[in-house]
């Protein structure tokens, strides 16, 4: 009987993920991370809830679990990163160095030290295994389809992962929640970066990096507003600006188009305009799940999570940068987020640090 280790988040993903390993006949140990510590206003620190469920549903599953604290080495190889990160001007993904560094780095090595043969979570993703190669492909639910986040998995950490819910939907989910009733059936799903949840994030922020204000100018060079520090925007942005309308101008939005983060500056426009699309970008330090497919080839590709694939040509360059072309400009290219390349079939190429645009 093979042994899988779970990480238990106290969602419903993860439960659920743990409940079918069980019922598929793994031997199923529980494992809830604690990777950022805080406590509330009130005192209480913020995992404990999670935790609470996670010790319900492990015992209606009637696995063992444990509690393990990664909150240092998120800090170290994470959090670090994330401030260095927006004080360069860049808007990092968090997300992805998580799961590369932490739950799939210090965790897998704790399972493989606890004799699992595998580990699992309750990623939506999926792997297809061939002539002993692990791919990496989008799960059935789109809609939840998370293989923007594991864009950096090396192929040793695929191989010993176990996606539960590949070729289940959302609601699927819920109704199996429901059926075994575990306590987080309709548990809400959890939103924001990882470490910092459903919170003001400017706000947080600025807990990290000091404000400096500095002035918001149009692309003619005039002062239209003032900011309070060009880390805390990003490109495309439009909320939080603060500038009033334009009398001779028929949309009143504005929206960031560049930061100058040398002189403090922060550039807009009123209305979008060209500055806001590229039509190319430079991805870094690319990761190939399951090795490169050519020097140059088709694909497609998403710049952030929520965005529809987009056609696209890659040219690997000689220092390993990627050089993507795409068939159509794209709105608001932002450096820091990672860029996927996906084939026609679903399957993950792997991604990307977006450092240039054109």
């Amino acid at each position: 009987m093979a042994t899988v280790v779970v990480g238990l988040s106290g969602g419903v993903d993860s439960a659920v993920s743990a409940l079918l390993l069980k019922q598929q006949g793994y031997d199923v140990i529980g494992m809830f991370m604690v990777n950022w510590e805080e406590t509330d206003p009130n005192g209480v620190c913020s995992s404990k809830d999670d935790f609470e469920d996670v010790k319900r549903v492990a015992d209606a599953i009637g696995i063992p679990y444990y509690t393990v604290n990664y909150s240092k080495e998120y800090w170290d190889r994470v959090f670090e990163y994330f401030l260095k990160s927006y004080k360069e001007g860049r808007t990092p993904n968090p997300d992805v160095l998580c799961n590369k560094e932490i739950k799939f780095g210090p965790f897998l090595n704790q399972a493989m030290q606890l004799d699992a043969d595998y580990i699992a979570t309750g990623h939506y993703a999926k792997k297809v295994v061939r002539n002993g190669i692990s791919y990496l492909y989008k799960a059935k639910d789109l809609n939840k389809d998370q293989t923007y986040f594991l864009n950096q998995l090396s192929q040793e950490q695929l191989s010993k992962v176990i996606f539960p819910l590949a070729d289940i939907t959302k609601p699927e989910v819920r109704e199996i929640a429901k059926q075994n009733n575990l306590v987080n059936a309709s548990k809400k799903d959890s939103t924001g970066i990882c470490f910092i949840g459903e919170r003001n994030f400017r706000k947080f922020l600025k807990e990290y990096i000091p404000m400096q204000k500095g002035k918001i100018l149009d692309l003619d060079g005039n002062v239209v507003g003032e900011h309070d520090g060009v880390m805390y925007y990003t490109i495309g942005q439009r909320r939080g600006l603060n500038i009033g309308g334009k009398a001779d101008h028929d949309n009143d939005r504005w929206f960031v188009v560049k930061k100058d983060v040398k002189n403090n500056i922060l550039y807009v426009n009123c209305g979008e305009c060209p500055e806001m699309f590229s039509n190319s970008l430079i991805a870094s330090s690319f990761n190939w799940i399951s090795g490169c497919p050519g020097k140059e080839f088709d694909c497609f590709a998403k710049c952030r999570y929520r965005q529809p694939d987009q056609k696209a040509h890659a040219k690997v360059l000689d220092n390993g940068d990627v050089l993507l072309t795409f068939d159509k400009p794209q709105r608001a290219i932002t450096l820091g987020q990672f860029a996927v390349l996906y084939a026609e079939d679903g399957m993950c190429y792997g991604g990307g640090e977006i450092i240039e645009t054109h």
